[in-house]
């Protein structure tokens, strides 16, 4: 199968039932059977794969791809031994990064939520007919690409996570943000743009936040 069909949604999906690591193998830049480049289309979900990783806390270096040809038998056996060596490093999934079950559950309910979202934005904003790794790996570690996904993802994953939390019980700002690990300010500021779109209402008796 073309690396072009490892969809984001797969990799996602492996973390979520748990998978310590996800490896992607696939044909050498330049050497795609397809019309489509699908090696440069697995990059790109590599790189997408990985800030989605690094915004929910989790190691990206759990997540790898690299270019092996049929005929490099010794190469990919060499591969898989430094990925699986790296993989127990990092120790479980959740456990290396200390974030708990619960947690680690909240967070990948909340961006698998926002697949069809993050696909699109990939597709409409994020896809570039690459010529080069070189060019492909420059675009996506470039602070416009960063800004782009803070503004069109990263903001969305949060209040997601946020929605996913509320949905269990109401909760405080504090609370929220103990739970979630991120600043007071940054989840107020996410509560008060979901209230005025009639998203969340807040209980004054109770002092929480709770879905609209």
């Amino acid at each position: 199968m073309c690396t072009g069909r490892v969809d984001l949604a797969f990799i996602l999906r492996a973390f979520s039932n748990g998978m310590d690591g996800v490896f992607i193998g696939g044909c050498w830049p330049g050497e795609c059977h397809y019309i489509t480049e699908g090696n440069y289309i697995a990059l790109s979900n590599m790189h997408l794969g990985r800030k989605l990783l690094v915004h929910m806390g989790v190691n990206p270096e759990r997540l790898r791809l690299e270019w092996v040809s049929a005929s490099e038998g010794i190469r990919f056996a060499e591969v898989m031994n430094d990925f699986s060596k790296k993989v127990k490093e990092l120790g479980p999934l959740g456990k290396g990064e200390g974030i708990d079950e619960n947690g680690l559950k909240l967070k990948f309910e909340a961006v698998n939520n926002l697949i069809p979202y993050i696909k699109l934005v990939e597709r409409e904003r994020l896809r570039v007919p690459f010529k080069s790794e070189e060019e492909c790996n420059k675009f996506f570690t470039s602070d416009e690409v960063d800004r782009l996904f803070q503004e069109l993802i990263g903001d969305k994953l949060e209040m997601s996570q946020i929605m996913a939390l509320l949905r269990e019980r109401p909760l405080s700002t504090g609370e929220i943000s103990e739970i979630l690990g991120v600043e007071p300010s940054e989840v107020s500021s996410q509560l008060n743009s979901s209230a005025r779109q009639g998203l969340v209402d807040f209980d004054e008796s109770q002092m929480r936040f709770f879905p609209a």
